[in-house]
């Protein structure tokens, strides 16, 4: 019973811990200018689970500014550069726009801060965020502030909980005709058409060829309408087993099992519901590899290999007869899904830190098709082959670990392989730093989401970008860079201007991803960065490389007893950008011009 007290308690230590990070990761991060004039931007769509809407795109691009054009029959809705009120969101959600363009931290290109307009309106005064606004500081307060509302324990979720709370049909919204996109169909007995793939979607379109609605397709889902077929609304589209992930044949034979030996890769196991004896494929160290072939009947020829993952229950029989579309097998979906959920502020900081998650998930490096090859030390051989290009990945993956895909499924770069979380810092060299910035925040607010506390999503942006602004020098080039360098982005793009400038040669980079508390203790300020932790080594460190604090941030500056480099108060004297980094004093004409003011103020 007492188990809550001590939650909260070490709960309260810990979120006031993660509020100080990110305060510390942030705090350099004040509006320095109105507009730094980016054409870049982010797409933001609304965010779904199965076919709920969870946060509609009203919602997400309330407060922002635009950075494309939209128009709906010749009345123009949103222009670049508009901050999006209520009234607009609402307008393009109502026309059916799907998604928009917007300016974003992440994107901007100020040199130090960020601009204006990537940060849209200040949700505190509910008007443009001014010069000298401290957003970083704001960002870290709203994300830290909840905190303590956030559970510390695990979860943990038995499977159909999470796995298949989706409605296992699809009914048809709209009238229209169907589209397949991506996915292999086999017709199957009764008529219908099974789909033998996992990334394939279906979809409504219109007589224009606009697209009404859109569905993902399970593997084995029972598809009631033809490609091209016309559908009306209310109509059963798709059906599938919303328990069982299906192994299903594309081709008619019969069936042979191989490498199926009782009691060491298969035992029969009863159904305590149907109290109906099946085989089930059990985990085996030996060399084995249970599979199911489909032979001609006429020359005994494989015109198919299935092979049958762990834990799977096998429907056909032996020497048995099958029809293209029929099941062979079928793995439930309770297994794949009975696992620890880090909830709370565990899992936050997890990706605020950028750690390696426990179990983490194996991600394709490029498009292809999979196969699955042979054990290698108690791994699974994975083979990815671009159909094009004839490129090989592979990956080995232990052989307890379950399967996404399957035998001659087709994958997209950066689409999970196995089950677990995936690692931040293989999305960031896999799909880049944009791919990136959507998992995090995505990921984040789904934390915050599940304990219902809403925050806004520039907020962890701003963070994210602190997590961003290192560049791994990979070529020098002619700056005077060395190879390996981390140096902060800006520094990097100014001596390549350096260098167009003169006609060197550029330095190349690749963006890294720092957690939180390692972010704070790489800034520039060696005094800001003390004030944090580590104090001896970073102090050691700054002394024996002879480093210079120019005093910009806030930390620095009230350690130094110096007046804050922010506020709106503090730009309104045009002090926007310090080009030489030095605080510009009074000129000598107007230390004159303020002793004579003063002169006659006494007279």
């Amino acid at each position: 019973a007492r188990k809550g007290l001590a939650d909260t308690a070490l709960k309260t230590a810990d979120s006031g811990y993660m509020t100080r990070k990110l305060v510390d990761v942030a705090q350099d991060v004040i509006v320095t200018e109105y507009d730094c004039g980016t054409a870049n931007g982010i797409i933001v769509q609304s965010i779904y689970d199965g076919d709920e809407e969870i946060v509609d795109l009203a919602t997400r691009i309330y407060g922002r500014v635009a950075a494309e054009k939209v128009i709906n029959v010749n009345e123009t809705v949103v222009v670049p550069g508009q901050l999006i009120n209520e009234t607009t969101a609402k307008k393009l959600q109502e026309i059916g726009h799907e998604q928009l363009r917007i300016r974003s931290v992440l994107t901007c290109e100020s040199r130090r801060g960020c601009c204006a307009q990537c940060y849209g309106l200040n949700l505190a005064t509910n008007v443009q965020a001014k010069l000298g606004e401290a957003v970083g500081i704001i960002a870290a307060q709203s994300i830290g502030e909840p905190g303590t509302q956030l559970t510390m324990r695990t979860f943990h979720i038995g499977g159909i909980a999470t796995g298949s709370s989706k409605q296992p049909e699809v009914r048809v919204k709209h009238v229209g005709s169907v589209h397949y996109n991506s996915v292999r169909t086999v017709k199957s007995t009764d008529g219908t058409f099974v789909a033998l793939n996992k990334n394939g979607t279906i979809s409504v379109h219109d007589d224009t060829g606009l697209e009404l609605e859109s569905y993902d397709l399970p593997l084995g889902s029972q598809i009631f309408c033809e490609d091209g077929g016309k559908v009306k609304k209310g109509e059963i589209l798709v059906r599938w087993d919303p328990y069982n992930v299906p192994v299903i044949t594309e081709k008619s034979g019969v069936v042979e099992f191989r490498d199926m030996i009782p009691g060491i890769t298969v035992e029969t196991e009863v159904d305590k519901e149907t109290n109906t004896k099946g085989q089930v494929v059990i985990e085996h160290r030996e060399d084995l590899h249970p599979q199911i072939v489909i032979l001609d009947p006429a020359t005994k020829a494989v015109v198919a290999t299935y092979s049958i993952p762990t834990g799977a229950h096998l429907t056909a029989k032996d020497k048995q007869k099958v029809t293209a579309g029929e099941q062979l097998a079928k793995t439930p979906r309770k297994v794949v899904k009975t696992k620890d959920i880090t909830g709370g502020l565990p899992r936050v900081a997890e990706l605020f830190e950028a750690r390696k998650p426990k179990d983490a998930a194996e991600i394709a490096k490029i498009d292809g098709i999979v196969e699955i090859g042979g054990t290698l030390r108690a791994k699974r051989k994975l083979i990815i082959t671009d159909p094009d290009t004839k490129e090989q990945e592979e990956h080995l993956i232990p052989l307890g670990k379950h399967y996404l895909v399957q035998n001659g499924d087709l994958v997209k770069k950066g689409q999970q392989l196995t089950e677990g979380s995936i690692t931040p810092h293989e999305i960031l060299e896999i799909l880049g730093p944009h791919a990136l910035m959507e998992h995090l925040v995505n990921e984040v607010q789904e934390v915050y989401r599940l304990q219902g506390v809403e925050i806004n999503d520039k907020h962890i942006e701003i963070i994210i970008r602190q997590m961003l602004r290192k560049v791994k020098i990979t070529d020098p080039g002619d700056t005077p860079f060395l190879w390996g360098d981390q140096v902060e982005r800006t520094e990097f793009e100014e001596q390549n201007r350096i260098m167009e400038e003169q006609g060197g040669k550029h330095a190349e980079g690749e963006p890294v991803l720092l957690g939180i508390t390692k972010a704070s203790l790489e800034t520039d300020s060696f005094i800001s960065a003390a004030s944090f932790q580590d104090t001896t080594r970073v102090l050691t460190e700054a002394a024996t490389l002879g480093k210079i604090d120019q005093l910009r941030g806030f930390k620095e500056n009230v350690i130094m007893g110096h007046l804050i480099p922010a506020g709106t108060g503090h730009w309104a004297d045009g002090l926007a950008v310090f080009e030489d980094d030095e605080f510009a004093g009074p000129s000598d004409e107007e230390l004159a011009n303020a002793a004579a003011d003063l002169e006659e103020v006494e007279a």
